[in-house]
């Protein structure tokens, strides 16, 4: 399979080929917020080819050559079966302790902002409420490597100070929709809605058994409520990824087990019947040998997990949106 130039890290100016002929002009952007840690940032592995030559495996490129889970990423590449270079009616907005970065949605909006080499569950979610709608998408990616809940997200509602990061999410998300035009030249004043919102997180709350994990699930709560108030969208759709580590179906540990209930249990409050939807994840964590790297707390950088986790975020999103 040829890998073309797609794929090779670039640092490359996103303000081109903004444009998108094929949302429908007039309709509202539809705006999705991501937000989490270093794993919403996105660690997936588009390729990787050490010294050997030979493709590390889990990457997405190895996906691809697989028959049967190649299929899955049929949306992803042209006819040729090469990485088609993105698609204009998806607009991102990303954000991280790294710098931040817009344009269209294609490989990049990983952890290394800009680096093809890199990607997140913005990709296949982009896909997936993309293909959904004919208006024009705009996901807004806040996500900081190392922030919990307890302290550096922490909610007002949850008392104490207000964490750094729930106050830069939610400036990113005023920030951007305040300046529209100039960041996505495509755009024609046609408004926006927002639409949703994702969180995926859980490590560094998990890391600190003692203090954080048992206020996850109250902090959680007051998230979504203060997120909903400051953003003036009473019933904003929330979906809830759960925490992956440490790592995958078999975790028997304390705190990790505790977060995915904290998670769970929120999604199911009657307050939020019918808003709200856990996903689980644990199942698309692949072995350490069968992906690029040893990275457990990042999924071992494994392609077809980010795949899967975007995938499974935009299928829950929209069981919560208008018909």
């Amino acid at each position: 399979m040829k890998l073309p130039k797609i794929l090779l890290p670039a640092l490359f100016a996103s303000s081109l080929l903004l444009t998108s002929a094929l949302a429908a002009p007039g309709k509202p952007v539809k705006v999705f917020i991501l937000a989490g840690q270093s794993n919403m940032q996105g660690q997936g592995m588009v390729t990787g080819v050490p010294e050997g030559g030979v493709e590390r495996p889990g990457t997405l490129a190895s996906m691809l050559k697989d028959p049967v889970k190649g299929k899955q990423l049929k949306g992803w590449v042209d006819a040729k079966g090469e990485w088609k270079e993105g698609r204009d009616d998806v607009w991102v907005y990303d954000v991280n302790e790294f710098g931040n970065r817009h344009g269209r949605l294609e490989f990049g909006y990983g952890w290394n902002l800009g680096n093809r080499m890199w990607f997140g569950p913005e990709m296949e979610f982009g896909h997936v409420v993309g293909d959904r709608f004919d208006n024009q998408v705009l996901i807004i990616k806040t996500a900081w490597g190392g922030r919990d809940l307890y302290k550096d997200f922490r909610p007002p509602s949850s008392g104490g100070e207000t964490g750094k990061f729930y106050t830069e999410m939610i400036g990113t998300v005023n920030k951007v929709l305040g300046d529209l035009k100039t960041l996505f030249p495509g755009y024609a004043g046609q408004g926006y809605e927002i639409a949703g919102f994702v969180w995926w997180h859980g490590w560094n709350d998990f890391c600190n058994p003692k203090s954080a994990v048992p206020e996850y699930e109250k902090n959680l709560t007051n998230l979504i409520l203060d997120v909903r108030k400051e953003l003036k969208v009473p019933k904003l759709p929330v979906v809830i990824g759960e925490f992956t580590g440490p790592w995958g179906a078999d975790c028997k540990e304390a705190a990790a087990v505790a977060i995915r209930k904290a998670q769970k249990d929120v999604a199911e409050k009657p307050e939020f019947a019918g808003t709200a939807k856990f996903v689980v994840t644990h199942d698309f964590v692949r072995k350490e040998e069968e992906s690029p790297t040893k990275e457990g707390y990042h999924e071992f950088k494994n392609g077809e997990t980010y795949f899967l986790l975007g995938e499974a975020f935009g299928k829950a999103m929209l069981t919560l949106l208008p018909k």
